[in-house]
């Protein structure tokens, strides 16, 4: 009876890679300027470490990065809204 081995190991690679891919849905993808570091990114604009322009800056890259966060979960609560509405049956 060598194929159930087989059949679990298949259903355990087939388990991991179902949940790998919901673990990587939390994500939201993020504009390639916001994928830089908040403090390389200030620091590159001449702005001192612990100086108000600093906490100004990290706290606008902060609200850009929650704001991109929120338009691609509303993009996806979007398609899913749509694709309910309107089956396509063949």
């Amino acid at each position: 009876m060598q194929p159930r081995p087989a059949k679990l190991c298949t259903a355990l690679i087939l388990l991991a890679l179902a949940l790998s891919a919901c673990t990587r849905r939390g994500e939201a993808p993020l504009s390639s300027t916001l994928t830089e570091d908040d403090d390389t990114f200030c620091r590159a604009n001449n702005v001192v470490a612990g100086s108000p322009e600093y906490v100004a800056c990290r706290r606008d890259r902060d609200v850009q990065r929650s704001n991109a966060a929120a338009r691609a979960d509303k993009k996806q609560r979007d398609l899913g809204e749509y694709m309910l509405n309107n089956p396509v049956r063949p």
